[in-house]
């Protein structure tokens, strides 16, 4: 079933167990396997790990003994397997194959909608527009999942809609799938000591709960009390030594205080492991354009997650503006794409168009249409990283796209032209564009700088 055969499986369950005998000189054997079985990937990645590991005055130092000390070791060994070898090594060699052997987009994750339901009604939330009646049923995922995994895709993210309305369905496919890893992009508040208790006996599941920032930000989009229920469910997932971490969209209005220190101190004390922060998109016919960042607070935003990676034991990533560190545009299948409630494959979460429904075609027939190819032609969308997005930074592509590839609206209450979509962000894009141009003219200058002092050096 699993990516690795059963021989070197046992070997590498072997050495997580040394891993709580004595850390320090345990996680670094861990290293060498997986120098010697990667060869000439991610060797990058593999040096930053292993200086993480080894060097006390590394930034990620205090954060993989987080790791160590405060999962649980089951948790650990199972995420550290499907993730680090069957996501990443394995399934990335696997993937490979499948792009060259199919010339188009493989991607590294799926995201799919097991449900439209929720929970909750959240202000501004485009999935709530699909309304509480559409769902993929059990058969449905398992299949799109036996599909990823003969492409090499270990690696499933459950958006919504509310997916742990899904609850009894998403821990029966964790234990059939125990090769992969299921994220959760979730609202938090139906995780209970029963789900928990579920959580750490398959232990390939994780979520991210979103929050707005505190109580108020949060119960004033989500509802009275939400916050608390959230706080609720991150004190039980600590307690039981689960791996969880926080999803926050970042506004014009929030901006402030979803990345001030005393919010990611609060984080830290709740023993949380990541922090996903995403850009507002202005999303469906009624979203709010004013609720864009301007340049200004983009800027500070990334600034100061630039400078927490160096001093907060906590995973911190931004997705707009770090597209540096993966190209540019991953959707499209480039690296990931969306399916949704329908069973629409959509080329990304934030983008809802498709010529594709995962009911009438297989997931390689979406890969190789007309929208998807369109998608992998024309990436990246712009040589600057900084303006990765053919909707966001780049708002002429989008609809060029669409028209290309023959898409249609999966919006199914409000369908919105990809003309009226790109309409909000016109302006933005036009304020945005010096501020990326200087910022990625800068990281060209200091590229070229380091290379030339390893040059030297060497």
């Amino acid at each position: 079933m699993g990516a690795i055969s059963s021989l070197e499986k046992f070997g590498l369950s072997k050495v997580f167990d040394y891993i709580y005998k004595d850390p320090d000189k345990n996680m670094l054997k861990i290293m060498d396997w997986a120098d010697k079985f990667a060869g000439n990937d991610f060797v990058a990645q593999r040096k930053a790990i292993r200086s993480a590991i080894s060097d006390p005055n590394h930034q990620f130092y205090p954060y993989v003994r987080h790791v160590i000390n405060d999962i649980d070791p089951k948790v650990m060994k199972t995420i550290s397997n499907n993730f680090f070898f069957n996501v990443n090594l394995q399934g990335w060699k696997k993937q490979n194959a499948m792009r060259e052997k199919y010339n188009c987009n493989i991607p590294w994750a799926i995201l799919l909608d097991p449900t439209s339901a929720c929970n909750l009604h959240c202000t501004g939330c485009w999935a709530a527009e699909y309304g509480n009646k559409l769902n993929l049923s059990f058969d449905e995922i398992d299949d799109i999942i036996r599909q990823g995994k003969e492409l090499g895709v270990y690696m499933y993210i459950y958006t919504g809609g509310e997916p742990l309305v899904r609850k009894e369905d998403i821990i029966k496919l964790c234990k059939k799938h125990d090769d992969c890893i299921f994220l959760c992009f979730t609202n938090g508040t139906l995780i209970d000591e029963k789900f928990a208790d579920q959580m750490l006996e398959v232990a390939n599941f994780v979520p991210a709960i979103s929050l707005e920032g505190f109580e108020t930000a949060t119960d004033g989009r989500r509802g009275n009390g939400v916050y608390e229920k959230v706080i609720r469910a991150l004190r039980i997932l600590k307690e039981r030594k689960l791996a969880y971490g926080i999803s926050a969209c970042y506004t014009s209005a929030n901006y402030d205080s979803i990345t001030s220190t005393e919010f990611l101190d609060s984080l830290v004390e709740l023993g949380v492991y990541f922090v996903w922060y995403f850009h507002f998109m202005p999303v469906g016919n009624d979203a709010t354009p004013e609720l864009l960042p301007t340049p200004e607070q983009r800027t500070e935003v990334y600034r100061r997650v630039c400078d927490y990676r160096n001093h907060k034991p906590l995973f911190l990533m931004d997705f707009q503006n770090d597209g540096k560190y993966v190209g540019g545009c991953i959707a499209g299948g480039r690296r990931y794409l969306h399916i949704n409630a329908n069973g629409d494959v959509d080329p990304c979460v934030f983008i809802h168009y498709s010529d594709t429904n995962i009911r009438e075609k297989t997931l390689l027939d979406a890969l190789r249409g007309p929208l998807f190819m369109a998608y992998h032609d024309g990436q990246p969308f712009n040589e600057n990283m900084y303006k990765p997005c053919p909707m966001l930074e780049n708002p002429q592509v989008l609809p060029e796209l669409v028209k290309k590839s023959n898409a249609h609206s999966t919006d199914l209450q409000s369908p919105e032209s990809p003309e009226h979509l790109v309409a909000k962000t016109i302006e933005y894009a036009k304020k945005w564009d010096p501020v990326a141009a200087a910022k990625w003219a800068a990281d060209l200058e200091e590229a070229a700088r380091k290379a030339s002092e390893e040059e030297d050096a060497g």
